[in-house]
């Protein structure tokens, strides 16, 4: 079997844990970023003792480094799985976002952080969920539900429910959707999820991105609706098609950019280099 795509990843802020992992923590422990000295009375580990610091203490008291400790989190896939993810022309919506918990799954293993799935379309499908756990194959779990998943008509009020599961709980989110309904309820959802670092993924197929090059007569249903429309794709129709896509991006980028988010777009394919390169230049 092929080798599952990794990425590496990070949380750019500090959060509390009791496990040890690679993110920034904000306890007290055995780590390299040190924090402060203390008496060795206080915190009794001989193995921590700073004899330079101990020599220079003017009451003559044994000093100890004290570290913070790097915390594993719980990292979550909060996932559409409407009618419209079910479209694709070279590989569906759903497929890639299958794809993309296989890597998700690997790479949180490799960090020995917890995976969990939430799972919505027009409600949160409860037969989708997957409470978080640590496990070689988590991913592979999730991306076999995902590819057997039947798919139905979604909305955004799906995602506000099913991001109450979420609400309130620090650590890593990751919302992967086409985002095509209306975005005005979305802030407000965001905004739930706002304790967690949330990653926006945007899943889009280049069939519904780029019109066809020639002039067309095409049959086009509505992946939600079912509903059928014949149309010309003459130029001006082609060009408005282009058009509505640079909208929708911007409309898309600027509301992520209100809550200081960025979102990753999913062309046709997920890349695990592109995703280490989005959180690398979080850090910067």
């Amino acid at each position: 079997m092929p080798q599952p795509q990794e990425f590496h990843y990070r949380l750019p802020q500090r959060l509390a844990g009791a496990r040890p992992g690679i993110h920034p923590g904000s306890g007290l422990g055995a780590g390299a970023d040190f924090v402060t000295h203390a008496r060795l009375h206080d915190r009794p580990d001989p193995r921590r003792l700073d004899l330079r610091a101990s020599l220079r203490n003017l009451n003559g008291e044994w000093l100890v480094r004290v570290h913070r400790q790097n915390a594993s989190i719980a990292v979550h896939l909060l996932v559409d799985v409407s009618a419209s993810m079910a479209f694709g022309a070279s590989a569906s919506k759903l497929e890639i976002a299958a794809r993309f918990a296989q890597a998700l799954g690997h790479s949180t293993w490799r960090a020995d952080d917890a995976l969990g799935l939430v799972a919505f379309d027009a409600q949160p499908r409860d037969d989708l969920f997957l409470p978080a756990r640590r496990g070689r194959g988590v991913g592979d779990e999730i991306a076999s539900l995902l590819r057997s998943c039947e798919t139905r008509a979604g909305g955004i009020e799906g995602l506000e429910q099913a991001a109450l599961r979420l609400a309130g709980r620090r650590g890593l989110v990751f919302l992967m959707s086409d985002f095509h309904w209306p975005l005005d309820r979305l802030g407000a959802v965001l905004d739930r999820l706002g304790p967690a670092m949330v990653v926006p993924m945007v899943v889009w197929d280049p069939a519904e991105t780029e019109p066809p090059a020639d002039n067309a007569i095409a049959r086009l249903r509505d992946a939600e609706t079912g509903r059928l429309r014949t149309l010309w794709l003459r130029p001006a129709l082609r060009e408005r098609w282009r058009e509505r896509v640079a909208a929708r991006r911007d409309e898309l980028e600027a509301l992520f950019r209100h809550h200081r988010l960025r979102p990753f777009l999913c062309a046709g394919g997920f890349e695990a280099e592109a995703m280490t390169r989005y959180f690398l230049e979080l850090q910067r």
